[in-house]
């Protein structure tokens, strides 16, 4: 696997904090489906939850640029990099896979494993903050499956070297020609022992996905090269875990100190210290979930506020991944419909009025035209409602739309 950016976005929005002072096993879907579909526990009105995080997420008005996407959203998940392409597209209007591609290699945002062990875009100035948060954790829980791979610190220590030797001076490098070079200097990188000494080197910050090499992929490159660290970053953990959370409230909110654990991958005592150190950056939606003070948008938990708009969406879009409890958008049947495998491999969804109302799948495009097979969840909203949605993927692909079928 290869892996697969202007200034980076600011800080200042983060500035003034109320201070006080890595990946947790769990359900791979991270799924607690246990609420009403009209009134939760904590007293708020679905509808009330559903519009503020549309709103949260950028899914109403959207962003302006997918710089400004991830500095809202701070982190989404994006290991499938053409997947993750769309969560951007879908969030700002009249982008194409060109314009992800462009805003990546001129490293407005970033691609690594920041949190939950897995390949996130995270805004630049926060990769460092969130990895001295969540890297010793991860490297702790991947200690066992490294020895049993033959990774010790003799053979890590000759990666890194080999892996400076190979990126200095602006060079990138993909997976392949990492592990030639690691192979000639006599480490086995057979099975998935070279995808382990990649991750291990970018959880320490060494390295992290650079320029685009395919739709699907990005080539790796040095961190201290290619985003150099800014001197607005933060150090302290207090800090960085105030900045966290209200960052994530101010993305994905209404959302509950349980959810920013799951997001993270943290510990939920070290969820408590991140909602109690945002301080006064963050204010009560309802009996458990916090908003952003600055939200876009943030109803009270009660206010007579409808959800709106028909919403394609890709698989591992934060909508559905960015939380633990997901019961405000999807009932406990239709969410095992989304991951049916419950294997951790979640299908594209649609989304109406900020409900999961089916999945999606693309065939195979013929002659520039590409169809689309819907399965709507119990005779949800018609398919034609979703065609300007489709329409809009299509642009983004630079395909034609073809028929959308109901399987």
């Amino acid at each position: 696997m290869a892996c697969r950016a202007a200034q980076p976005p600011s800080l200042s929005r983060w500035a003034g904090w109320r201070t006080s002072s890595a990946f947790i096993g769990r359900d791979v879907t991270g799924i607690r489906q246990t609420r009403s579909m009209t009134m939760d526990a904590s007293g708020a009105s679905i509808s009330a939850v559903r519009a503020a995080r549309l709103a949260a997420q950028g899914l109403d008005d959207g962003f302006d640029s997918p710089a400004s996407a991830v500095e809202r959203l701070v982190c989404l998940q994006a290991q499938d990099l053409a997947a993750a392409k769309w969560v951007l597209g879908a969030r700002v209007a009249g982008t194409t896979e060109a314009t992800i591609d462009t805003a990546i290699d001129e490293r407005e945002l970033l691609r690594s494993w920041p949190m939950r062990g897995t390949l996130h875009f995270v805004a630049p100035e926060m990769l460092r903050p969130i990895l001295s948060l969540t890297a010793a954790r991860l490297m702790q829980r991947a200690a066992k499956t490294h020895r049993d791979e033959g990774i010790d610190d003799e053979v890590h220590a000759v990666a890194r070297r080999v892996a400076v030797h190979e990126l200095e001076g602006g060079r990138a490098a993909t997976r392949d020609e990492l592990q030639a070079a690691w192979t000639a200097a006599g480490i086995d990188t057979t099975g998935q022992r070279g995808y382990h000494l990649i991750w291990r080197l970018a959880n320490e910050g060494l390295l992290c996905c650079g320029p685009v090499e395919t739709r699907a992929r990005q080539r790796f490159v040095l961190l201290d090269e290619w985003s150099p660290r800014r001197s607005d970053e933060p150090e302290d953990a207090d800090e960085i875990l105030g900045r966290l959370f209200a960052a994530y409230a101010r993305g994905h909110g209404p959302v509950t100190v349980r959810d920013f654990a799951w997001w993270t991958g943290l510990t939920l005592t070290l969820a408590r210290v991140a909602q109690a150190a945002a301080g006064d950056a963050v204010i009560p939606f309802d009996a458990e979930r916090f908003v952003a003070a600055d939200a876009p948008s943030a109803p009270t938990a009660g206010a007579p506020v409808e959800p709106t708009g028909r919403h394609v969406l890709a698989s591992f879009d934060e909508y559905f991944l960015g939380y633990g409890d997901r019961t405000a958008f999807c009932s406990d049947v239709d969410a095992l419909r989304v991951v049916p495998g419950k294997n951790g491999l979640f299908l594209p969804i649609l989304v109406a009025d900020g409900e999961v109302v089916g999945t999606w799948r693309r065939a195979p495009e013929r002659r520039g035209t590409t169809s689309i097979e819907v399965k709507r969840f119990r005779g949800r909203p018609a398919v034609s409602g979703f065609r300007p949605a489709f329409t809009r993927w299509a642009a983004f692909w630079s395909t034609e739309l073809g028929e959308i079928t109901t399987g």
